[in-house]
């Protein structure tokens, strides 16, 4: 008698209460919006799901084909029959299997080009995405929904979906032949299944459960490894001399895990001892169903091979009816990754680029702050009056205590975040009229934390400028005090900075970032403390970069270093949401106010630092 097909058992047949408790609700638009997806691929699905009802009537053969073997070739001692049945039975076995493979590939194939789609509308979605958004977002989440979530999709469209349909045929098919060939012994088959399926579900449950447990506990171990073997983590375990406690806590989860593990491993064995005698009982009881029928004579047309063809199929219907009884599960889970794909997709975009966006030359224009408020939470404003002036060409600096919005006023001019009140404006123009990738290509911003990606010197560079040529690359360097470095380097621009620069000093990756800058070449210039983090070595070579990088330029600078505000047209000092003193340092100085402070507690420390530092340089060189 053939073998019973295996059952799946375990997570996928149940729901976590987290799952129970955050259930999508279905909705026609839902489903409809899940639906445009598979749309286009609508003549591709008709082909698997014609492959699936092929597959599942050729599927039936091989049992009935074995009642044949069974009454006609073995009974009536028919060698040649015998053969021409095997042959048969064989036949209809590859047939079934190479359809099975088509499907396969077809369904792969609908997948992939699910996901390919669903990841370039999601990754243009996040591109545009405000820059609000990637500071509020964990990093892992927006990885999660683009990877993880997307390619989800596979296992609903090649699994879920197709599951369903391919159970449903089965089952049904099956059904069809074991009435046909005698309603008494299809009864009494179906009335067995229970016996199978109950048990797996209830013993299931208890393994889910333990499974559960132990995937929470081998994630703690895994965050455990994954903190104190990380190249930081290793590093303050060795500072403060915890390896042994490190050691302890690490013996004590892994033999959590280990426990769950064997407890899992021993609940899988009896499981399948006792369904071992269940999956034996159902054929019995079929095989003294169908004797008792010959024997008694209550069906003359019944015979030993529709006996065995029965219990053939009969396990043929075990796994489908199991699945179909998760479709709840399936159906839940499968939306609920699609409504996590959906929830990223409704995100709204408040700063987009308007249509017919204005693209006015703003060489030599004023950046005008007309009585600019903002706030990141409405209950507490940020910026509540700022009004300024900056004429086209001249340098203005900003200052103010740490927190006070110095960075959120500039960053309002290219727009990575929109103004609550007031109006930002260039040439006389709003920013928000402008065509918004028009207005990011005047601007050029050049931060305290460099950004590099993991490439080469010459590709972080054409970051900025794709179309320029080495000649161009080379003066920018030379420029930003960085060329002869480069050049200094075995592999020169094709130099390899490492994941985010990493082999790079500080000053090496902010005069880059200053070459980055220069081959854009912006008509507007903003300078987020991009000296403050450097020793003053590195801080005097970025300075000559930055003088002739906003030379001709019109540029606002926040800076932490008085040299750097020394040389500004005009000083701005933001508090309490406004500027409250504007001037020259020394009109700031004899005001007596907030400037005043910020000199006596912050820039005359700085700069009796560095005169003492530089007196120091000169003896020891003496």
């Amino acid at each position: 008698m053939p073998p019973p097909l295996g059952r799946s058992f375990g997570p996928r047949g149940f729901l976590t209460e987290e799952e129970k408790k955050n259930q999508p609700k279905v909705t026609g638009a839902l489903i409809r919006r899940i639906l445009s997806y598979l749309k286009p691929y609508w003549f591709q699905f008709l082909l698997v799901f014609l492959a699936i009802l092929l597959s599942s009537v050729v599927g039936l053969l091989p049992s009935i084909i074995t009642g044949r073997i069974v009454d006609e070739a073995l009974v009536g001692r028919n060698m040649r029959l015998l053969v021409k049945l095997l042959l048969y039975a064989f036949g209809t076995l590859a047939a079934s299997q190479i359809i099975g493979v088509l499907e396969s590939y077809i369904n792969a194939w609908i997948s992939q080009k699910i996901i390919f789609d669903m990841k370039n509308q999601m990754y243009d979605h996040l591109q545009h995405m405000p820059h609000a958004f990637f500071t509020s977002e964990k990093q892992g989440d927006i990885i999660t929904r683009m990877n993880t979530d997307i390619s989800g999709v596979s296992s609903v469209i090649s699994g879920t979906l197709s599951s369903i349909v391919s159970n449903l045929a089965v089952v049904v098919t099956t059904l069809i032949a074991l009435f046909s060939m005698s309603w008494r012994l299809a009864l009494v088959g179906i009335v067995v299944i229970p016996l199978l399926i109950l048990p797996t579900r209830s013993v299931g449950r208890t393994r889910w459960k333990i499974l559960t447990d132990s995937q929470a506990k081998n994630d703690e171990m895994n965050q455990l490894v994954n903190e104190t073997l990380s190249v930081s983590g290793s590093l303050l375990v060795k500072l403060f001399t915890r390896e042994e406690r490190e050691y302890e806590r690490f013996v004590t989860v892994n033999g959590e895990v280990t426990e769950l593990q064997l407890k899992e491993q021993r609940s899988g064995k009896w499981f399948r001892v006792i369904m071992g005698m269940f999956t034996q009982l159902g054929p019995l009881l079929i095989y003294f169903a169908g004797g008792y029928f010959i024997i008694a004579k209550a069906d003359t047309a019944l015979t030993v091979g529709t006996i065995t063809a029965t219990v053939a199929l009969v396990n043929r219907l075990y796994r489908p009816i199991e699945s179909l009884l998760n479709i709840h599960v399936d159906f839940t889970r499968s939306l609920a990754l699609f409504t996590r794909i959906f929830d990223y997709f409704d995100l709204p975009n408040p700063i987009k680029s308007p249509e017919n966006g204005e693209t006015p030359d703003v060489s030599d224009a004023d950046v005008q702050y007309d009585h600019v408020a903002f706030s990141y939470d409405p209950e507490k404003p940020l910026l509540t009056d700022i009004n300024f002036t900056v004429p086209g060409g001249r340098m203005f600096a900003i200052v103010g205590a740490s927190g006070c919005g110095k960075s959120t006023v500039v960053n309002l001019i290219p727009r990575l975040y929109d103004v609550t009140g007031g109006a930002v404006r260039i040439g006389g123009v709003d920013v928000r009229d402008f065509d918004l990738s028009y207005l990011r290509r005047q601007i050029g911003v050049v931060t305290q934390e460099t950004y590099l990606f993991n490439g080469t010197i010459r590709e972080n560079l054409l970051y900025a400028n794709e179309n320029a040529t080495q000649a161009d690359i080379e003066h920018a360097c030379a420029i930003a005090n960085l060329h002869d470095f480069i050049a200094a380097q075995p592999d020169g621009y094709d130099t390899v900075v490492g994941n985010r620069g990493l082999k790079l000093s500080g000053g090496e990756k902010q005069r880059l970032s200053i070459a980055r800058v220069i081959l854009k070449d912006p008509r507007i210039l903003i300078l987020d403390e991009a000296t403050s983090a450097l020793d003053s070595i590195s801080e005097n070579a970025i300075q000559d970069a930055l003088e002739v990088l906003m030379e001709g330029r019109t540029s606002i600078v926040i800076a932490h270093r008085l040299s750097t505000i020394l040389k500004a047209d005009r000083i701005l000092v933001v508090r309490d949401g406004v500027i409250a003193e504007e001037g020259t340092h020394e009109e700031l100085l004899e005001l007596g106010g907030t400037y005043r402070d910020l000199y006596e507690t912050q820039f005359r420390k700085v700069l009796e630092y560095e005169a003492g530092h530089e007196k120091h340089e000169e003896h020891t060189q003496a």
